[in-house]
């Protein structure tokens, strides 16, 4: 499996328009945080999660050239602001984009992009296949993925495993339910807004406690916001199987096709 991190940035992005801390004038390219959102490419499959407001900007940057579905984590804007940027694969690839999202959340996007659900379409809206999702393991493509459910404050939110890698954003509480499935990671993708208490996200201080008790092999942070610090000074403060993401990363994980009944895939 191979993860790239589209951005990593918090939902204002990095650097903040009109701000002038060291964070947001700095010349490292580690610095310059999109908003956050991955690739996977899982043997044959391409897999993005969540298409936020630069979603165009990191399909061209990151060269994703075939994309076979959509998961979203929840429902807010710099998760969901460029869908309609899937178009280019719909007309490159022939048929509609499979979006797996809870019921909510689809819901959500019908409001926020209506015009591309509409029962009369205007020519060249992008085109759609919603699949509602909740907390039971599916399947796109034979590849097994289990939802996690996190809470973003009061609002619940879904992270997701794919093999031994997971992907967690907007979280700031896991109950433990939750936090078994993800024991025996390769790889946690894990938020870290700031080194400040927050009200919806985990802080670096609680990031590094929740890693340190599911006990990855290695984990990396993201949703990063300008007020964590330079990417170089936080980096050197972290253990040695953490890092911070950045725009760009790219990271191997081992991956086992899991076995299943044909039956059993739900997609």
């Amino acid at each position: 499996m191979k993860v790239t991190f589209l951005g990593t940035g918090t939902s204002q992005g990095v650097p903040v328009i009109g701000c002038d801390c060291a964070v947001c004038r700095s010349l490292d390219f580690r610095d310059k945080r999109l908003r956050s959102s991955v690739h996977l490419q899982v043997g044959g499959l391409s897999l993005v999660i969540d298409t936020g407001p630069d979603f165009r900007q990191q399909m061209l940057r990151a060269n994703v050239r075939h994309l076979d579905a959509v998961l979203f984590t929840h429902e807010h804007k710099d998760h969901t602001a460029g869908l309609d940027d899937v178009r280019p694969f719909n007309f490159k690839q022939g048929k509609d984009m499979p979006l797996y999202a809870r019921p909510h959340v689809i819901e959500q996007l019908k409001r926020e992009f209506a015009y591309a659900f509409a029962e009369h379409k205007y020519p060249g809206v992008p085109q759609l296949k919603v699949h509602p999702i909740d907390h039971v393991p599916f399947f796109i493509e034979g590849v097994r993925i289990i939802p996690v459910e996190v809470m973003h404050y009061k609002l619940p939110v879904l992270g997701y495993r794919i093999g031994n890698f997971a992907y967690i954003t907007d979280a700031n509480y896991i109950a433990p339910e939750e936090k078994e499935k993800l024991r025996g990671l390769d790889v946690l993708v894990l938020n870290a807004l700031r080194r400040k208490e927050h009200i919806s996200h985990f802080t670096l201080e609680e990031a590094l406690a929740l890693i340190e008790e599911l006990q990855p092999r290695r984990a990396y942070l993201t949703h990063i916001s300008h007020q964590l610090g330079l990417h170089r000074e936080v980096e050197a403060e972290l253990p040695g199987h953490v890092r911070l993401a950045y725009d760009g990363l790219c990271v191997s994980v081992a991956y086992e096709p899991e076995h299943e009944e044909e039956s059993q895939s739900s997609q």
